[in-house]
This record gives structure tokens, sequence and C-alpha cells, in this order.
């Protein structure tokens, strides 16, 4: 099997560069079938892009196999992973189109398995950083380099999805302090951090989250996503060009200090 130590899971709108990538393949994992995963070049890096709806978008939120995504990726040796996600703006100060880079997360999903360690050892990871700071670095700096708009911090409450959060719902967030609303990062980032993966996500905000917006409709957000793809394409292709070769975070000592021992 061939190896990656960078992987891309794409979200909406970001499908399409599978076929900038390369070869395609299929995983088994214990957790069952991750989606289809692409593996070529960006620069002299070998890359593993895997579209999280599917290549074709036929994955709801709810439906996406989180846990055998990540640990397909684990398996073929991703020790980072960069996300994408479409997002609502909770926050005025954010606009269709805008990138914005989360430093943090507040996890409102119910029915999804959140966690790879269902027996002992009974293990608790450290999400005090639930984005890899490193990760995020490149990230803002890739922006700042190809000039676009990218917020280097908010904080992402992830619903369960398929359907839109009520207005209440994100007047609630917004109570809360956060940012912009979406429905996969979660559990996609604490499984990362269970097998000591770094995982970050740049965000591209599609719509005004409900009540700041008078409708939503996926017609809206597909055509913001089609225009924001090859930006954010190019963003992708540039963080893992400028990553470091060696990971200097603390994510890859994640289980060191998460393990009970009785």
């Amino acid at each position: 099997m061939k190896k990656a130590n960078i992987a891309i899971i794409g979200g909406t709108g970001i499908e399409a560069i599978s076929s900038d990538i390369g070869e395609p393949m299929r995983i088994g994992t214990p957790y069952g079938l991750a989606t289809r995963i692409f593996l070529g070049e960006v620069g002299e890096r070998t890359v593993a892009f895997l579209p999280r709806h599917g290549i074709n978008h036929n994955l709801p939120p709810h439906r996406v196999n989180y846990r055998a995504n990540v640990y397909a990726l684990h398996s073929i040796g991703a020790t980072r992973i960069i996300a994408t996600n479409a997002v609502g703006a909770i926050n005025p100060e954010f606009k269709p189109g805008d990138i914005v880079v989360p430093h943090d997360v507040v996890d409102f999903t119910r029915m999804r398995h959140g966690t790879f360690y269902e027996n002992a050892p009974v293990t608790h990871v450290d999400m005090c950083e639930p984005y890899c700071p490193e990760i995020r670095f490149t990230l803002i700096k890739a922006a700042q380099r190809k000039g676009l708009k990218a917020f280097e911090k908010a904080v992402f409450a992830c619903s369960e999805g398929p359907r839109f959060e009520t207005p209440a719902e994100i007047e609630v967030y917004r109570r809360l302090g956060c940012d912009v609303a979406g429905m996969s990062t979660m559990p996609e980032a604490a499984l990362a951090r269970e097998l000591e993966i770094c995982y970050a996500t740049a965000c591209f905000i599609t719509n005004m989250a409900a009540g700041l917006d008078q409708h939503l409709t996926i017609t809206e957000q597909s055509e913001i996503a089609k225009k924001t793809a090859p930006l954010l394409e190019q963003l992708l292709k540039d963080s893992v060009i400028h990553l470091p070769e060696k990971r200097q975070c603390h994510c890859g000592q994640a289980l060191r200090y998460a393990r009970f021992k009785g």
C-alpha cells in the first residue's frame, strides 16, 4: 500500500481536487470502509486526498464514517490532516467568500461515534488546542501569500445536520461565543487527536447563518463554493508545500498522558 504523511480532507465544493491529485483506492478498516482516497503529488510531497462527502457528494454529514476515514488515513502513514469546511457565519464581521481558520470548537453533535477508545485502556485526550497550531499557522501564512482575506481565529459550532440550524439555535451558539456554524469538523478533530495526528481546518463562509439571513438554500451555498473552491485549492497546495518537514507541535504526543492506568 502506498504511503502519504500529509492528507487533505475536502469538504463541500472541494471534491474536484481529486482529479488533480491522482489514483484512487479504497481502504477497509475495523470501523468499516473509508471514503475513496486519492494519492498524488503536491510539489515534492505525496498527499492523500479524501473527499469527506464522497466524490459525487452523496454522503450527508451525519452519515460520514468519520472513524473509518481518519483510521484509513492513519493506516497509510498520515501524521497531518488539513481539512476544509463550508460554514455559515455567526460573527457579523465574517461575510460569504471569506476564509476562516478556527482555533476552537464546540461539539453539538449527538449521534456520531466520537472515539476509537470504547474500552480499556480508558483514554482522555487533551483538547485544549483542538486544532493543530502548526497547521493553523501554515494555513494563515499561505492565505497571506495568496492575498486572501482570512480570519485567524474563530470558534466553530458543529451541529448534527443535515438540516440547517434554526435562528434560535444560532442565537444560542452566538451567546456561547461561537463564530461559525458547520456540520463536519467533529468528531474528525477529536479522532485525529486520538491517533496523534495533527489536524486543522480552513473554513470558507458560504452564507450568513439562520437569523442573520432571511433564508438558506443549498443552491446559494453551492454558488459560493464554486467561486471559492479554486482559491481554496491553491491555499491547500501552498500549505502542503510549506509545512515543516518535522512536526514541532505536541499533537504527536497526545496519548502520552491520556491513558488511565488505575
